[in-house]
């Protein structure tokens, strides 16, 4: 977390992102400064590009320009970005991640009142581990000539043989970046005033992989006494959510399972629409909407804008920025709990004529900052 007091001018990497990437920044642009200026603080955008819309011109989907402004300024906001097919890109958002080591995923959930959903009282952090296990893109085709000597090599060290013509992908878990991340959780339940962390893995499985992240575990938890270890298989913490969700607090976890636990929970709260991420490494943090850039809904001013507005919620917590960042989400909260400037997918009947749009809902949530 960046130092800060009130009063303070904040030099942001801006990334509009494409398809509704534009129409979602612009709105969460003005919301916060709308919020900054509560505390007597201000931004000063150093607006970059990435995504489709700049191939044609830059050659590449995430010009290193981009980069290097995220490296100088060390705090991005981005719009959704849509990965152009054939590029050699597997992600642009993964390529950020990488290329900024930025190891720590949080996704916040929270339910809010006027939200529609089957749960209510959750309120869970997943706090997901970015560089390691599936995710890194260790593979190998089946049939080719690099799978079959993998397969050769590895039925040589155990009585378990794997079949011809197996595709193989390689799960890489370190005590480096096991310990980096759960520490990262236990700060995190420090900084927010959380009661326990859960540790979810599938160790009675896969011993020397999820077996090391939890003997990891174990040992950073002695470090953060007054915070309460639990340990949780991935498949129980599945059906415990949905059964017990108040039951749960910060949930550390290896990649794969982060990433699928991620979006169970957001699904939870309403859905990608209102459940905010930030990216967060040891130099830099990028802040963004988990959803897509839906570009048939491009210039529309019909898109939700709440998780890109909640991402800017965290990025103001991360800037030192507690009393603004919480002025906010109450604003977002209290425009969505009375239900009248919300968008269409927030309406009990998503044709009901009252809807708002994108930026008529932003400016919704300035006029309750403002007010």
């Amino acid at each position: 977390m960046t130092e800060s007091t009130t009063g303070t001018t904040h030099r942001v990497t801006l990334i509009p992102g494409d398809g509704v990437g534009p129409e979602l920044t612009e709105a969460t642009r003005r919301v916060l400064e709308a919020a900054a200026a509560t505390v007597g603080s201000s931004f000063d955008w150093d607006v970059r590009h990435a995504g489709v819309d700049i191939m044609e011109a830059e050659g590449t989907p995430l010009p290193e320009s981009t980069l290097q402004s995220i490296r100088d300024n060390k705090v991005a906001i981005k719009g959704p970005i849509t990965t152009p097919i054939g590029t050699g890109f597997r992600s642009v958002n993964v390529a950020l991640r990488g290329e900024l080591e930025l190891y720590a995923c949080e996704r916040p959930c929270r339910t809010y009142e006027g939200v529609r959903s089957y749960f209510d009282k959750v309120d869970v952090a997943i706090i997901r581990e970015n560089t390691e296990d599936l995710y890194v893109g260790i593979e190998y085709e089946s049939g080719s000539p690099e799978a079959e000597k993998a397969i050769a090599l590895l039925n040589t060290l155990q009585k378990k043989q794997i079949r011809a013509k197996s595709g193989i992908s390689i799960k890489p878990i370190s005590e480096f970046g096991s310990e980096r991340i759960i520490r990262h959780a236990f700060e995190y339940a420090i900084k927010h005033g959380r009661k326990r962390v859960h540790c979810i893995t599938k160790s009675n499985i896969m011993k020397f992989t999820d077996g090391l992240f939890l003997s990891v575990f174990r040992e950073v938890a002695k470090d953060f006494p007054d915070i309460e270890p639990w340990e949780n298989l991935v498949d129980a913490t599945c059906m415990g959510l949905v059964q017990r969700p108040a039951e749960w607090d910060v949930l550390v976890l290896p990649n794969l399972y982060g990433d699928i636990l991620s979006d169970l929970t957001a699904g939870m709260v309403g859905g990608l629409g209102v459940a905010p991420g930030a990216n967060i490494g040891t130099k830099a943090a990028v802040f963004e909407a988990t959803h897509g850039s839906a570009p048939k809904y491009k210039g529309q001013n019909k898109v939700n804008p709440t998780a890109m507005i909640l991402s800017g919620k965290l990025m103001l917590d991360h800037l030192g920025e507690t009393t603004a960042a919480n002025t906010l989400e109450t604003a977002v909260a209290d425009v969505i709990r009375e239900g009248k400037s919300v968008t269409y997918d927030m309406k009990p009947n998503r044709n009901d004529p009252t809807a708002v749009g994108t930026a008529e809902y932003a400016d919704a949530i300035i006029a309750k900052l403002q007010g």
